[in-house]
């Protein structure tokens, strides 16, 4: 039989398992791009547009540029090593929606998993506009039938 506490001590083993992965990723230093900005001031503003242009996908209402979440730190990383190497910010925005799906971008692109986005609000007010000319022809049929 198990004693009570061989089990709590298996749990309190566990927990410290689980909790190691959790403090090691975020004792590791930044990326050297993270926070210093290039010294080309041309190359350092397309990159601070681009990066205004990429949701954090940490935190999810704010782009890359102005989180402060690790992962957003390693996106502007990669961001501005890849401009200093020669690449479009067009090139680096397709290369980070490959890697990391459309929701990373604020301007999505129409594709197979994107068009309901756009095609929904327009089926919408269609539908809307509909019913509001059913109704609004009911209610003169029925005025011109009354007089």
């Amino acid at each position: 039989m198990i004693s009570q506490r061989k089990i709590g001590w298996f749990f309190v083993m566990l927990m410290a398992v689980l909790t190691v992965p959790l403090s090691a990723q975020d004792s590791l230093p930044p990326a050297p791009y993270a926070y210093n900005q290039l010294d080309d001031p041309r190359l350092e503003s397309e990159a601070t547009a681009l990066m205004h242009s990429l949701r954090c996908l940490k935190c999810q209402s704010q782009s890359i540029a102005d989180s402060d979440a690790p992962m957003a730190g390693d996106m502007r990383h990669q961001v501005r090593s890849r401009i200093l190497a020669g690449e479009s910010p067009s090139e680096i925005r397709s290369w980070l929606i490959a890697r990391y799906g459309d929701y990373v971008s604020y301007e999505p692109e129409v594709s197979a998993t994107t068009w309901p986005l756009f095609a929904g609000p327009i089926v919408l007010l269609l539908i809307v506009a509909g019913v509001l000319l059913r109704r609004l022809g009911k209610r003169r049929c029925d005025a011109g039938d009354a007089a």
